[in-house]
């Protein structure tokens, strides 16, 4: 109750089936009223999660990192004076895989990282670890309604990419240059339709082994070290 009083950044809330009580009811009330995801698990998985065994049957999963609000992101690379680059993920939930992808981020120089606030990992201390020490570095922020931010940022004059396999072009064959959003998929199911529609355009990564895609951070870091390239060649 004190981390939802105080404004901490909390990406879930975690409750014991069965578990009842008055101070339930107002924490609840309170994470609605804030959009804080609540999911209902067996009292064995809070056993296991809470360090003292003292949770009263509930959990917070707060972030290893404070968010910021996607338009901070634009305003940051405005003040560069560079196109801005950033990353959208779909739902990606591996924490190994946002932590490699934060520090990809970090090392081409992206701008910033938008998530969702659903179906998505946050910024947990694995994903901190994984980072290498970037999150300290990269901005990210977590939306309630990633097609909708994908209409704000267009409105912003920012071309949206998104990687699959329906893309017309290789990446490398891919003009991405000038303003631009890359959209990664989750590791399942790759973007979903909803995004994939919202994309100006798709780039598909070439393949000719017999697995049919590659991992959610490895794909990510070749499309934004392409960008990198293109960038690069056009400086030089």
């Amino acid at each position: 109750m004190e981390a939802l009083r105080s404004g901490r950044e909390i990406d879930k809330i975690l409750i014991a089936k069965g578990t009842r009580g008055g101070s339930l009811i107002k924490i609840l009330g309170k994470a609605k009223d804030k959009g804080i995801p609540i999911q209902y698990v067996e009292r064995q998985k809070i056993d296991e999660m809470s360090e003292s065994n003292a949770h009263q049957g509930i959990v917070a999963i707060v972030a290893a990192h404070k968010y910021v609000h996607f338009e901070d992101i634009i305003e940051g690379a405005k003040k560069s004076g560079e196109d801005p680059l950033i990353l959208i993920l779909d739902k990606i939930t591996d924490p190994h895989n946002l932590g490699s992808i934060i520090r990809t981020a970090d090392a081409v120089g992206a701008d910033g990282i938008i998530i969702p606030k659903r179906h998505s990992v946050g910024l947990t201390a694995v994903v901190a670890k994984s980072s290498a020490g970037a999150i300290e570095y990269v901005p990210v922020a977590k939306v309630s309604n990633i097609a909708q931010t994908i209409d704000r940022i267009k409105e912003k004059g920012i071309w949206v990419a998104g990687a699959h396999m329906d893309g017309e072009k290789e990446h490398y064959n891919t003009d991405l240059r000038g303003p631009l959003a890359l959209v990664i998929g989750s590791e399942g199911s790759g973007i979903s339709r909803l995004i994939k529609e919202k994309c100006d355009f798709l780039v598909r990564l070439p393949m000719v082994g017999k697995i049919s895609s590659l991992n959610a951070s490895v794909a990510a870091a070749v499309l934004m070290y392409e960008v990198f390239r293109q960038r690069e060649n056009v400086n030089s």
